[in-house]
């Protein structure tokens, strides 16, 4: 049997681009003292999720640049495999991404977004159009966005196919105006997305692991499913933290993902 540690940062939202980056190196080095081989943050966690309806200040590629650079220097530090939420500037525009930083402080490599909510399409112009598996000691793991995860199983299908014992899943949820505060995880008052989170693992016979920044109110927190799509963990609600999981690879197969007849993507 083969186990792994993995963290999810289930930090505050940022106030803003700075801050961004001091939570995320904070964690990097917390997740590392805690013995963990891969550290994932939410969805666009550097420089800040750019919320409908709200003003950010507008793309810099320089600012990216120094957050990353930050980053990979604390990755090298703690020996830790960090899978960044965050957006870069390309010759499509704006693109929600994940940067994968190896425990060297070099980057492994880029996973954009392919499939946008439609709140974001005026925001986040470019998308994705290749997905790709990374790896980290003995785990081989695929990253799915927000948006894909919850309404395009076949992302996730993709990565188990290909070997993913565990597919991450950082996205962004705040609490809307009078909207249902949860208490406990998959509670029939939820919204669908927690169930999609036992769905996910489930059908592709792998651990699926998602994760939201920790804001008062937030409808859906962060969790981990095992690959028979029971639950493993979840982040209290509102908790700000590491949420921290012992993988068993040998239980990851991908046996219902490679069943599948028809072509996933």
């Amino acid at each position: 049997m083969t186990t792994v540690r993995i963290a999810l940062a289930s930090v505050r939202v940022p106030a803003t681009p700075e801050e961004s980056v001091r939570l995320a190196t904070s964690a990097v080095a917390e997740a590392g003292r805690q013995g963990a081989l891969v550290v994932c943050f939410p969805e666009c966690f550097v420089p800040g999720y750019r919320w409908p309806g709200t003003t950010a200040p507008p793309p810099d590629p320089a600012f990216l640049e120094r957050a990353w650079a930050d980053v990979a220097v604390a990755a090298k530090a703690a020996g830790i495999t960090v899978i960044l939420g965050t957006e870069r500037v390309t010759d499509r525009g704006l693109q929600i991404t994940a940067c994968v930083i190896s425990p060297d402080g070099t980057v492994a490599g880029w996973q954009d977004k392919g499939q946008l909510d439609p709140s974001e399409e005026s925001i986040y112009p470019a998308f994705a159009t290749e997905r790709r598996v990374f790896t980290a000691g003995p785990l081989t793991f695929g990253i799915v966005i927000c948006h894909e995860g919850w309404r395009y199983p076949e992302t996730v299908r993709w990565a188990a196919r290909r070997g993913a014992q565990v597919v991450f899943h950082p996205h962004a949820h705040i609490a809307e105006p009078g909207s249902y505060r949860p208490v406990t995880f998959a509670d029939p008052a939820n919204t669908f997305h927690e169930k999609a989170i036992l769905c996910r693992a489930a059908e592709n016979t792998c651990y699926f692991a998602s994760v939201n920044g920790a804001s008062d109110g937030s409808g859906i927190t962060s969790a981990v499913a095992r690959p028979d799509g029971t639950l493993q963990c979840y982040q209290p609600y509102g908790k700000e933290g590491l949420l921290v999981a012992d993988l068993d690879l040998s239980v990851a197969t991908g046996l219902l993902a490679s069943r599948c007849r028809t072509s996933p993507m």
